[in-house]
């Protein structure tokens, strides 16, 4: 079994990990109501997505 011979430094660990972070979501503008929704997903307000009904609110 592969075992590290030296124990890895907290400047490396950390610059690998640096990537990790939570990131902001993408919102966007529904074309049909108006109100803010995530990307590639129906709003939630109206149910619409690409300008088609996907969800009867």
């Amino acid at each position: 079994m592969a075992v590290p011979k030296k124990r890895k430094s907290y400047r490396r660990t950390h610059l690998r990990r640096a990537h990790l972070a939570l990131q902001l979501v993408n919102m966007h503008k529904c074309k049909t109501c108006g109100n803010y929704h995530k990307s590639h997903f129906a709003c939630k307000f109206c149910g619409y997505y690409n300008n088609r009904l996907i969800i009867r609110i």
